[in-house]
């Protein structure tokens, strides 16, 4: 039976955020819980895979209670319940599809099983109605994508990275440079004090590609932090920062404003957690002021990994009754476009 009132409890526990969230009618955020593990990864310079599990056992319980009171409901009023099914940490995607599993089963409500990256595309459908056809640009620690959608629930990849993703990048530059993880918050917060003084490479690949690659990026920046021990000359920081973060951008931006003309959209979308960026939240902002681009960036709050996301990308599949069985299972590698 289907509620006049639409209300999904939503659960994200893909990489180091243990997050459950109550989402009504796809856009009304009723409740929001995001537990961060980012002070336990910390001394270990990225996310370790059974720690980051060994937590999500520990909070599913008290978040997913925690967001229902927040929302003041009971698992009665719930129209179903979502989880990320992937992609993801295996062993993370275990722990929320198992509890998602478990209440569906026990008040017998439907069960749906989102892709991340559509969650952090329909992050956006929280703020504001979004309109097709449009144009999201994806860019997290583990993805860079521009996804093109005709409509509600469709994806096409039309570019992707072929190596390094952007937040892998920023996290590895941080590292060599003597910063904490995660590392793109402290560079962006550099790059605005520095000055573009090293002219790093920018890969555009082949002349009609929207694919992405950061390898030789990364690397040219630490063979030049070398290079300047190695001769024992001072390193200003915020300057490699700066320059390593114009390099990013130029190309972010490039093939985005390539994509957006070929495809003809009026409608972009920034997604994911490195859309927190300062820097690039404001070159595209620039880059489209002038422009008849209907350019959409969500608030810090829904860049980063959280269940309110699930729930928003979730309601586009209980509209059209695409649900789960209990055989779902946590898929590191799932397909966007099969969404």
């Amino acid at each position: 039976m289907i509620n006049e009132k639409e209300l999904i409890l939503a659960i994200e526990t893909s990489c180091d955020e243990t997050s459950a969230a109550v989402i009504e009618n796809g856009t009304v955020i009723l409740s929001n819980v995001v537990s961060s593990q980012i002070e336990s990864h910390k001394r270990f310079g990225g996310v370790v895979p059974e720690v980051a599990s060994r937590h999500h056992v520990e909070q599913i319980t008290i978040i997913i209670e925690q967001a229902m009171e927040e929302a003041n409901i009971t698992f009665a009023d719930l129209s179903a319940v979502a989880v990320t099914e992937g992609p993801g940490l295996v062993g993370a995607l275990l722990i929320g599809v198992n509890a998602a599993k478990a209440i569906a089963f026990a008040h017998n409500i439907p069960l749906i099983g989102v892709h991340h990256i559509a969650g952090h595309i329909y992050a956006n459908q929280l703020v504001e109605p979004i309109s097709f056809p449009l144009l999201a640009l994806v860019v997290s620690g583990g993805h860079t994508e521009l996804v093109y959608m005709k409509e509600d629930g469709h994806f096409e990849i039309i570019g992707e990275t072929r190596d390094d993703a952007v937040g892998e990048a920023y996290d590895k530059v941080a590292r060599t440079l003597g910063l904490p993880y995660p590392g793109g918050p402290h560079i962006d917060r550099l790059a605005a004090e520095g000055k573009e003084t090293i002219d790093f490479p920018r890969s555009w690949l082949e002349p009609d590609s929207f694919d992405f690659s950061f390898s030789g990026l990364k690397s040219s920046v630490i063979n030049t932090l070398h290079n300047f021990n190695q001769r024992g000359e001072e390193v200003k920081k915020e300057d490699v920062a700066a320059s390593f973060q114009a390099s990013v951008i130029d190309v972010l931006v490039g093939k985005t404003r390539r994509a957006v003309k070929k495809h003809e959209v009026n409608q972009l979308l920034l997604a994911g957690g490195v859309a927190a960026n300062k820097g690039l939240r404001h070159a595209l902002e620039k880059e489209f002021e002038k422009t008849n681009v209907d350019l959409r960036i969500p608030p810090l709050s829904l860049c980063t990994d959280n269940a309110a996301m699930i729930g928003a990308a979730a309601s586009v599949k209980w509209r059209k009754q695409k649900f789960a069985s209990y055989d779902l299972n946590g898929n590191p590698g799932l397909d966007l476009e099969q969404q």
